[in-house]
């Protein structure tokens, strides 16, 4: 496990410095672009909970208004939010509204592959057995839990009282995807969800969980429909 670990900070290390150097320039047009247009942000910035529980910046492109939280939607965005800015849908669709969190993976609050960082307020939504469970590993940029829920928004459009099928039926099959990933962890499944990562940005309807050959658990009732 100690190798493991090691073996994936190098990897850490190595990709996101990579990553940075070779997509900075594609990224400045993207910034110039945020500055011009609405709220002329280009980074959004927002306290999340990591490793041992401890609280750090994540670093995103600006996709929503300044004040989205306090907005009518609150913490949940729908498809079509009315919140999100003019490039937002773009950058949000195809993630690239996550780059800069590359460095937070550079610096060590984060690792490319984990459990996804969330807000205090939902963090403390997880049962304690599955914030035990995480409490040593580094959030990340991408994850299983990640790429299950990666439109979140479809899944709580249409319900009406949202908080708690959030709490009730999402947070609890998040925190049983994340400690599946921890009890997993191998340079083999960290590679496997980078590359899954990376083809459900091109082609969405992918079915990555044929990827797996270990036993995912069990998708619950209520969200069963979204995984046919």
């Amino acid at each position: 496990m100690i190798i493991t670990r090691f073996l994936i900070r190098f990897f850490d290390i190595f990709l996101s410095s990579l990553a940075i150097i070779v997509l900075f320039p594609f990224m400045v047009p993207i910034m110039v672009l945020l500055r011009l247009t609405g709220e002329h942000d280009i980074f959004y910035k927002q306290k999340r909970v990591g490793r041992y529980g401890k609280e750090f910046y994540v670093y995103k492109f600006a996709t929503m208004l300044r004040d989205s939280s306090n907005l009518p939607g609150g913490i949940f965005t729908a498809k079509n939010d009315l919140r999100i800015l003019p490039m937002g849908k773009f950058l949000r669709k195809t993630k690239i509204n996550e780059l800069p969190q590359l460095i937070n993976v550079f610096i060590g609050q984060m690792s490319i592959v984990g459990y996804r960082p969330l807000m205090r307020y939902s963090y403390e939504r997880y049962s304690e057995e599955t914030k035990k469970k995480i409490y040593s590993t580094r959030p990340g940029l991408s994850g299983i839990g990640s790429i299950f829920f990666r439109n979140e928004e479809i899944f709580i459009q249409n319900v009406v009282d949202k908080d708690n099928f959030y709490k009730d039926t999402i947070m609890p099959y998040k925190g049983k995807l994340e400690c599946w990933f921890v009890d997993n962890i191998s340079i083999s499944s960290y590679f496997k969800i980078i590359f899954i990562t990376i083809i459900i940005v091109i082609k969405s309807s992918y079915d990555f969980r044929k990827i797996f050959k270990e036993n995912l658990p069990p998708v619950p009732e209520a969200l069963e429909i979204f995984f046919i």
